[in-house]
């Protein structure tokens, strides 16, 4: 493979001023591979690749005009798309050389080669083995540390079976492994492709393959991590592009158009790229992110200085000054620029920017990229803006564009930036796995007929109920509100078009003020706060109504929850009502507060830098990376009024709870702030709200309607009885198939391998359920959960069908799969593996019921009239309690039931059966131990320590322990040991091979019998 890319070299750089005519020595090769072993990572090779050249000294004799001196080579143009000098090539079954002469060498499936170099790595497997097997052997191959050398160039792996594709990036010998960044390609539709066929035409394509590598990888520089984009994000910023191409400049054609990217999706990424697009392209001179806070802004400009290329430069805006200059200038370095949407409506203000100024920049091709376009894009600074570059061309990325039934001054995002370029709604994004769903709560603080009564008192024009009904009138008015088919709780739009008030819209503010309500919020807060925050794990907001109100709810929580962490965040220049001292007090007591918990110094004077903290606190980012490892750094709650309630991610914030009342765009916005990817402990972002809760669930279904992009699938994930009901229907299946396959009490695995593969998909399903029930409040203490459904509707019941024992012996049978025992594992299994369930602890399964069947039988044993038909159901009754070991564990119970019914077993006062089976187990290791140090002369104290360390394949040789292992073996003895199992003469060179590979499995196996030779 390196011949071959040293011919394209030549081929493609063999006019004089380059290699002039004389081919490459391997001495130059081996330059260039010096530099792709000095970058290493995927991240900095991403550079090398499309940095175009490579420079190298000339040192083949016969090129007289250039040795010894320094000659650029160009090696990939990712313009130069299915043209050009570009060649494409594929490998089949490429070879990778192991890292240990005794390891065998791997081969790939299929590799395709732009320009020689190995860019795209695809393992393939066959129909009915889950994508997953192919993607582990990705992961395997990776950590064995084949993919080094040549191979090092590969930016993209992809996994396929005929029926499912995923790709992802490199992450290098150093990096991670993210199943959260697999993807599956799409459509522009968002629809999925999965048939092999159309992956290839599309995904794998030559021109798509080329820009793959070329423009929608980054190597984000923040992160430390090469990324690959996703489907819609490449059609969205080919999308920018294409319609910059197209742009006439002459004033007429400045609503470029908008893309709508759910919350979540990583927008930031694809509008840097279409502004990379734009800019490498040449089709205009400036490309200017506009965002809408100084913040925001200062967060952006560093995620953009990541995804740029190492040529590249990202100017930020220091003042508006700074930003005339930068949009005057004809610099190449400053085509990319980061500002704020205050800053450039100030330009003729603040900046004094003069008449010929404005003419300058005028002038140029200026594109405008806006980030969240929902929020200030419909103010008098975007006209003023408009106003200023009369040809600019403008384009809006939005999670929540506004539309016809939320207009903001009779306006929509369309109106203001033009047609929608590419949708990819939140329903999308669920169904995806990009974000996660939402579980809303409405928490009533008063009950309904309590607020019913209050409210047709009220309009009745009466004190008491008394008095209604003593007048005719009063008595009409007051049965009217009383009525819930004449006045329903929240407000609607009647048929006629007219809205039709509800109790709620009755209901005055201040009745949310009181201390009743108050008092009822902070605690559900402190009685939900432990399950919902897996114990203060994850953080939460707190969004309240104002100023004031978040002051008093501050102080009530530090009161209710001295040891929750918890600060308050707002803005601390409104002057809210007058209350001015009240205000004024309260942030001091909250700066005070967080200074004091965190060591910190800060004022009024830098609030904006509190604000940073707070921020970077809640998301784990500088300075606060690994703050999860030291708790008492966390913060636990934010109560916020307005801020931080959009444009702020955070995976670790999976709470928000609400006394606020929210429209549409605002729903959606607050929403997702819990909607960030995590892990299994964090299944779904939880949402619990207080105010005018019937008025909020009618506003939030308006919201999904709106906002989930016309898509049958629901953002909100089923309630408690129905994950219930999922988990017993999941249990009969599971059951169904281990009776079908004549195996009670689940005590081992089937035998059928695709009866397995059936079981692992229904227990990692089951699991699913499961987390998200456990967070709704299922417990395995309860086996009975009655749910009611409103007035007038029937309880349901929901009887749970396994308790916990059972569920860990299912556990421990999941467990078998992939650990070798039960005669489970291997390669090509139809299932997949999951590491979380893999390490559900079944420590706690209970013995009692075991120990007590066998106190039975010793019972049973010791009589002197044994009762043959006692003495067989008791011993089934014992079979079946030992579903609960392992299938090793079984063995050795057997075993000493034999022993015992034989008179062969010393029996001691004070030891349960499970002590027993341990002894056995423990006696048969040593004994394994023993005989395959003595048959291999190998250092047994060594070969103990290795096998208490749990090693796997990965890791077995960590530190140089498992040659260190195989250098203390008898070569003699163990060649004598061979020789008679084999019964033939065995070269040395053979032994040492054999004697790695039966350390090995005997290691990862946790020990076995090995054979014994004849004499």
């Amino acid at each position: 493979m390196l011949k071959n890319w040293a011919d394209i070299l030549f081929e493609n750089n063999r006019d004089i001023d380059r290699l002039n005519d004389y081919p490459l020595t391997s001495g130059e090769m081996q330059q260039i591979m010096e530099q792709i072993t000095t970058l290493r990572t995927p991240l900095k090779l991403n550079g090398f690749i499309n940095g175009r050249t490579v420079a190298i000294v000339r040192d083949n004799p016969d090129d007289t005009l250039h040795f010894g001196k320094e000659v650029s080579l160009k090696i990939y143009d990712r313009r130069e798309i299915a043209a050009g000098q570009s060649r494409y090539q594929i490998a089949q079954q490429p070879r990778f050389k192991s890292k240990s002469k005794i390891l065998n060498d791997r081969r790939g499936d299929l590799m395709l080669l732009i320009n020689g170099m190995p860019v795209i790595h695809i393992e393939l497997k066959r129909s009915g083995v889950s994508v997953s097997q192919a993607y582990n052997q990705i992961e395997k191959y990776s950590n064995e540390g084949i993919f080094t050398g040549i191979f090092a160039l590969i930016q993209i792996f992809v996994a396929m079976e005929p029926a499912e594709t995923v790709y992802f990036a490199n992450p290098g010998m150093d990096g991670k492994f993210n199943k959260d960044f697999y993807f599956h390609w799409a459509d522009f539709n968002n629809e999925p492709i999965n048939d092999w066929k159309d992956i290839v035409s599309s995904l794998l394509s030559i021109p798509m393959a080329h820009q793959l590598i070329g423009f929608y990888t980054i190597a984000d520089d923040t992160d430390g991590v090469l990324k690959v984009m996703r489907s819609y994000q490449y059609y969205a910023a080919n999308a920018i592009s294409v319609r910059v191409s197209k742009t006439n400049w002459d004033g007429r054609d400045r609503l470029g158009g908008y893309v709508w990217h759910t919350t979540g999706s990583g927008k930031t990424m694809t509008s840097f790229k279409s502004a990379q697009l734009i800019a490498n392209s040449k089709d205009a001179d400036k490309v200017i992110f506009l965002m809408d806070r100084i913040e925001l802004g200062t967060q952006s400009l560093k995620e953009y200085r990541g995804f740029a290329d190492e040529n590249e430069s990202v100017q930020a805006t220091e003042d508006t000054i700074t930003l005339i200059s930068k949009l005057k200038s004809d610099n190449p370095a400053n085509t990319l620029i980061v500002t704020s949407i205050q800053k450039m409506s100030n330009i003729k203000d603040e900046g004094g920017a003069n008449t010929h100024d404005i003419e300058i920049m005028s002038s140029k091709r200026i594109v405008f990229i806006v980030d969240e376009a929902h929020r200030s894009t419909f103010g008098d600074m975007l006209r003023v803006i408009k106003d200023s570059f009369p040809s600019a061309l403008f384009f809006g990325f939005t999670g929540t564009p506004i539309q016809d039934e939320n207009q903001k001054k009779m306006n929509t995002t369309s109106t203001i930036f033009g047609d929608e370029l590419h949708r990819y709604s939140i329903a999308d994004g669920i169904r995806d796995k990009n974000v996660l769903g939402f579980d809303p709560y409405k928490v009533m603080t008063y009950k309904d007929k309590d607020v019913r009564k209050a409210v047709a008192l009220e309009q009745a024009k009466a004190a008491t109920v008394e008095e209604a009904l003593a007048d005719p009138k009063k008595s009409e008015v007051f049965y009217k509100y009383m009525n819930s088919s004449q006045v329903k709780m929240a407000g609607y739009i009647g048929d006629d078009g007219k809205y039709v008030k509800g109790i709620e819209d009755y209901l005055p503010t201040s009745q949310y003020q009181i201390e009743e309500h108050k008092n009822m919020v902070v605690q559900d807060i402190a009685d939900n706060w432990v399950t919902l925050s897996h114990n203060s794990k994850f953080h939460a907001i707190f969004a309240t109504s104002s100023i004031p109100e978040a002051i008093c709810y501050y102080r009530m929580i530090k009161k209710a929850m001295p040891t929750l962490k918890v600060t308050c965040l707002f803005d601390p220049s409104i002057n809210n009502n007058g209350e001015v001292v009240f205000k004024e007090d309260g942030l001091v007591e909250i700066i005070e507060d967080y200074n004091a918990r965190y060591e910190q110094e800060f004022s009024l004077k830098n609030y904006d830098k509190l604000k940073k903290d707070i921020a970077a606190r809640l998301a784990h980012k500088k300075p606060y990376q690994l703050i999860e490892r030291t708790p008492e750094k966390q913060l636990d709650l934010l109560i916020v009024v307005d801020q931080m309630l959009t444009g702020f991610d955070s995976k670790w914030i999976n709470t928000l709870y609400m006394d606020k009342k929210l429209l549409y765009e605002n729903i959606i916005q607050a929403f997702s702030r819990t909607n960030r990817l995590f892990g299994p402990d964090k299944p779904f972002g939880t949402i619990r709200y207080y105010r005018y809760p019937h008025t909020m669930e009618q506003n939030i279904e308006k919201a999904v309607k709106l906002y989930s992009g016309d898509k049958p699938i629901g953002l909100f994930v089923e309630k408690l009885d129905y994950n219930l009901n999922k988990l017993n229907a999941f249990f009969d299946d599971i059951s169904e198939l281990f009776t079908r396959s004549g195996i009670p009490n689940f005590e081992k695995l089937p035998d059928d391998r695709s009866e397995r593969g059936k079981f692992a998909s229904l227990f990692k399903s089951f699991n699913d359920y499961l987390e998200a029930a456990k967070i709704q409040g299922f417990t395995w203490n309860q086996s009975t959960y009655s749910f009611s459904h409103g007035s007038g509707k029937p309880k349901t019941i929901v009887d749970m069908k396994l308790d916990e024992n059972t569920y860990l012996v299912l556990a421990m049978r999941y467990k078998e799969l992939f650990s070798g025992s039960g005669a489970g594992g291997g390669d090509d299994v139809p299932f997949e593996i999951d590491g979380y369930l893999t390490e559900i602890d079944t420590g706690k399964i209970d013995s009692d019921y075991m120990n007590s069947r066998f106190e039975k039988f010793l019972k049973i044993l010791t009589q002197d009239h044994l009762d043959e038909t006692e003495m067989r159901k008791t011993l089934d009754d014992l079979h079946n309690s030992f579903a609960i070991l392992t299938q090793e564990e079984q063995k050795y119970a057997n075993i000493f039931l034999h022993d015992v019914q034989s008179g062969n077993a010393r029996m001691e006062s004070g030891k349960t059966f499970r002590d027993y089976i341990t002894e056995y187990q423990s006696k048969a290791k040593n004994d394994q131990i023993r005989r395959i140090s003595r048959f291999l002369g190998v250092d047994e104290k060594k070969l103990r320590n290795l096998m208490a360390a749990n090693v796997t394949e990965v890791s077995i040789n960590e530190f140089g322990r498992f040659d260190d292992l195989k250098a203390s073996v008898d070569k003699v003895t163990a060649r004598e040991y061979f020789e008679k199992i084999e019964n033939t003469k065995i070269p040395p060179f053979k032994i040492n091979i054999r004697v790695h590979n039966l350390l090995q499995e005997f290691i990862l196996k946790g020990g076995f019998y090995i054979k014994e030779p004849t004499e």
